[in-house]
């Protein structure tokens, strides 16, 4: 595990986080406050462990294009996209929030996953004019889409990264519900990008403004609540973007060839992916929670893995989890102990938007001799 040591740390109150989100704080001592503030689009919260690549060269958006997901080649300086790398069985291997400024493009992913992204990107660049760099001295604040503008120390805007989700890109399907009905309508988040050494600064500017600092685990219950994957929890060694949703913002279905494409394109037409994500809501009664990786149950069958818990200042403790598609929606489920109750995310049906109709056999005419 790659950890950074953030300045906040030290702050009163300050509580580290584990897992994936080792060296920033979970919270700051009142969580759930934390959590209405993110929500009210007044918080800030220190992702300073998060890791960033950057592609330089006038090849790189061209090059992005054909290695990735997403179509890159003509993204707009200042858009926000994101894009999957897959594995030749369509399984999903990186992830990374892209932004391109016009000189350079920012690609952020987990903490653990920045130096594998860059050596894989490394390893394909053959003759093109093409730069991958590893932005240590780079740090990532979070904020709500409509939360405090940052500046840096000189006053100007720093890059940042809007997400799309759960907006359906041209060219892009949905498999859970259209976009005005997803709960990620109501919040969204944005990724600034900023100095690490005017890491510090930059918060105590956005405080002084009316912002208040919030811990890792106010951003993964908002992450949650709006039912958005992320590479470090949702996704194991056999993860289609079909499973997660994935496909709404990330995929362009009418591209170029890309490595896993023809998965892509063959689940997409033949419907049915092996598993899908729920939300869990969990008994709020019990004094414990599952973990992430706790195996979900249907009476003593396993059919499921916890992939996210958290507790939501207004939704209590839900969960996400992976399970087998074809489980009954209404099924009551046990998790460590606990009873759980699923909400659709991805349908069982197991069908994206805008997918061609199936064509009927031909019938067969019989000759008259």
């Amino acid at each position: 595990m790659i950890t950074t040591s953030s300045p906040f740390l030290t702050r009163h109150g300050a509580v580290r986080a584990a897992g994936p989100d080792a060296g920033v704080a979970a919270h700051y001592g009142e969580p759930v406050q934390e959590q209405r503030a993110l929500a009210r689009g007044i918080g800030v919260v220190d992702l300073s462990h998060l890791g960033v690549v950057t592609v330089t060269g006038p090849d790189r958006l061209s090059w992005l294009n054909t290695l990735s997901s997403q179509s890159l080649g003509n993204l707009p300086v200042g858009a926000s996209s994101e894009l999957l790398l897959l594995d030749p069985n369509g399984r999903i291997v990186h992830a990374a929030a892209v932004q391109d400024d016009g000189t350079r493009t920012w690609l952020v992913t987990e903490a653990d996953d920045a130096a594998p992204l860059a050596a894989f990107l490394d390893s394909m660049r053959f003759m093109l004019r093409v730069d991958v760099v590893t932005e240590q001295d780079t740090a990532v604040l979070g904020t709500s889409a409509v939360g405090p503008a940052l500046r840096a120390a000189d006053g100007a805007e720093p890059p940042h990264w809007l997400d799309p989700w759960p907006t359906t890109a041209p060219g892009s399907t949905h498999y859970g519900p259209a976009d005005a009905e997803h709960p990620g309508s109501e919040w969204s988040a944005q990724l600034w990008l900023v100095p690490r050494d005017q890491l510090s600064a930059v918060v105590a500017n956005a405080e002084s403004a009316g912002a208040r600092l919030a811990g890792a685990s106010a951003w993964e219950a908002m992450r949650v609540q709006v039912w958005r994957p992320r590479l470090a929890r949702e996704v194991d060694e056999r993860t289609i973007p079909h499973e997660l949703d994935w496909l709404r913002t990330s995929v362009h279905l009418h591209k170029g060839c890309y490595r896993g494409q023809e998965t892509v394109a063959r689940v997409f037409n033949l419907g049915r992916p092996p598993r899908r994500l729920v939300m869990l809501h969990l008994d709020g009664s019990e004094h414990t929670t599952p973990e992430p990786g706790d195996v979900v149950l249907d009476g003593e069958r396993q059919v499921g893995t916890v992939t996210s818990v958290v507790r939501h200042h207004e939704l209590g403790p839900v969960a996400l989890a992976l399970v087998k598609r074809s489980l009954d929606p209404g099924a009551t489920l046990t998790v460590g102990g606990v009873a759980a109750a699923q909400e659709v995310i991805v349908a069982p049906e197991g069908l994206g938007s805008d997918r061609p109709e199936a064509r009927s056999a031909p019938t067969l005419r019989r000759r008259t001799l």
